[in-house]
């Protein structure tokens, strides 16, 4: 269904790795809406992701812990937009809401199949339902496909300033190349991995001439500093020292990447980044990174995928993954990488 729209509002507030996901739709979106005002509602961790993308007009940043003041103030601003067509990507209750509150005349979300909270009952449209353990970077371009916009190769256009890029560098000064980056964390305890097998290939990883590269949030120092002190080869951790805007950079230096399912896990992949990527609690059906399909490992368990943000029985899925399979993929895909330059 082809829309005429001159303001389209963008509703997916995160989380890191579905904002990274949705940025193909994105530059879709202005291949066919080459005049139009695109904007896009989102909450502040994920908000360094699409600030200053070149496909978007303007970034509205909810800022939750604020409370219902500030989100009845948020609405007032997406009021305001007067968008023509809203994507209601996210869901949720929260974002049928502000879908709802945009006035679009289209608003256009997800099949009540695919959705939760009543969100369908938001929106004005809804997408055919589509199968749960499916991609979902593939469910966001379905979008595209609906508004009648052909079909163009996936694109992210993530990328950094001058001075971005500097303090990247700074960050890797110690850092001898090639290197290989681990992220450590996620957002549940469940997708980990261990400290002592990630170790094990930083070291292995070593004798192949590779420096190993930790990286994380704050919430990930405690891991990562385990990491760094059960290696025998050096390693950089620079767990809890980066931003989103330094993770962009230090992935397009990395020859590979590898850990568990998590927001940057797709942002290595978003920049091109060959990603060996570890899966139990959830699903790579649904959620592997694009591009490096081929790195999947599963750890096999009777209830695997679970979606469990803490594991009752030791992360057994994990327990599955062995260090040796982990860098066999990492060092078939720097040797793929080498080749192809």
């Amino acid at each position: 269904m082809r829309v005429t729209a001159d303001r389209i509002l963008i509703v997916l507030l995160g989380a890191i790795g579905d904002v990274t996901r949705a940025l193909p739709l994105l530059q879709r979106l202005r291949h066919g809406y080459p005049q139009a005002r695109i904007a896009w509602a989102v909450e502040p961790a994920a908000a360094p992701l699409v600030s200053g993308h070149p496909a978007l007009n303007e970034v509205l940043v909810f800022d939750r812990p604020r409370g219902t003041r500030a989100f009845l103030a948020f609405l007032r601003q997406v009021r305001a937009q007067r968008p023509d067509l809203t994507l209601d990507l996210q869901r949720h209750l929260k974002s049928g809401i502000i879908s709802r509150a945009s006035g679009a005349p289209v608003r256009l979300g997800f099949h009540r199949r695919n959705s939760r909270e009543g969100n369908w009952l938001f929106n004005t449209h809804a997408m055919p339902p589509m199968s749960h353990f499916s991609s979902k970077l593939r469910q966001f371009f379905a979008f595209a496909d609906w508004l009648g916009i052909e079909q163009t190769p996936v694109t992210f256009g993530l990328s950094l300033s001058d001075v971005e890029a500097q303090r990247v560098d700074k960050l890797l000064d110690d850092v001898r190349p090639p290197f290989v980056a681990a992220f450590v964390g996620s957002s549940c305890e469940s997708r980990l991995w261990f400290a002592d097998r990630t170790a094990a290939v930083a070291n292995a990883l070593a004798t192949q001439g590779l420096s190993t590269v930790l990286v994380g949030g704050s919430g990930d120092i405690a891991f990562a500093d385990a990491v760094a002190h059960a290696a025998q080869a050096p390693v950089t951790n620079l767990a809890g020292r980066t931003t989103l805007r330094d993770l962009i950079g230090i992935f397009q230096r990395a020859t590979a990447a590898f850990g568990p399912d998590s927001g940057p896990m797709h942002i290595a992949a978003a920049v091109g980044t060959p990603v060996v990527s570890l899966w139990g609690a959830t699903s790579a059906a649904r959620s592997a990174p694009w591009g490096s399909e081929t790195g999947v490992i599963n750890g096999e368990a009777p209830c695997s995928p679970c979606y469990l943000k803490r594991c009752p029985i030791g992360r057994l899925c994990m327990e599955h993954i062995a260090v040796d399979a982990v860098l066999e993929k990492i060092v078939s895909h720097v040797h793929q990488t080498r080749r192809c330059h």
